[in-house]
């Protein structure tokens, strides 16, 4: 699901990175085959959906994840959109999504100050609806006054037994490769 997206410009979008990075060209058959849920309005799924005069239906949304996850024979990685909390409907949440999914979920974090109350809250509310947390990936911010080891270190006396990784902007496939390994 994409909110944000200018369909005059997809290969600016999350869905286009990643389709380029396949390989792939951000055609409408590619786009609806990974993000078939774009609206344009960079707002929350609820908001942006509205705008156009859409819903979110949530159980085509559960739907969907659960088909693409049980077809493909290697790792699928789903992002949410918004964060764990971010509206989908009148009544759902990328939380809920998460849950009702059945798949185990990575948290993508910052290092940015504010970050570590994001992410434990984050935490605390996949833990409330039972979703298994199996990672937190801790995205190195440009710039932050917070350095990425103190972060890494603070999430994980905070989220104990849940392995936490860094990913430095200097050396971005070691963290991406230690995650990976993670989930493998």
């Amino acid at each position: 699901m994409l909110s944000g997206f200018d369909p005059l410009r997809p290969e600016l979008s999350d869905a286009g990175a990643l389709l380029l990075a396949l390989g792939r060209e951000s055609s409408p058959a590619e786009l609806d085959a990974i993000a078939p849920w774009r609206l344009r309005a960079p707002l929350s799924p609820d908001m942006a959906a509205a705008r156009e005069g859409r819903r979110i239906d949530f159980a085509e949304l559960v739907g969907f994840t659960r088909r693409l996850t049980s077809t493909d024979s290697c790792a699928t990685l789903i992002e949410g959109v918004g964060g764990v909390m971010a509206p989908l409907d009148e009544q759902h949440t990328v939380r809920d999504w998460i849950a009702a999914s059945g798949l185990p979920c990575v948290v993508v974090t910052g290092s940015y100050l504010g970050s570590l109350s994001h992410t434990l809250t984050a935490l605390e509310a996949l833990t409330r609806v039972g979703a298994g947390v199996t990672a937190i990936a801790v995205n190195e911010t440009p710039g932050s006054a917070v350095a990425l080891d103190a972060t890494v270190e603070s999430l994980s006396r905070h989220a104990a037994g849940i392995p936490v990784v860094a990913i430095a902007r200097a050396d971005l496939r070691a963290g991406v490769t230690r995650l990976a390994g993670l989930l493998s």
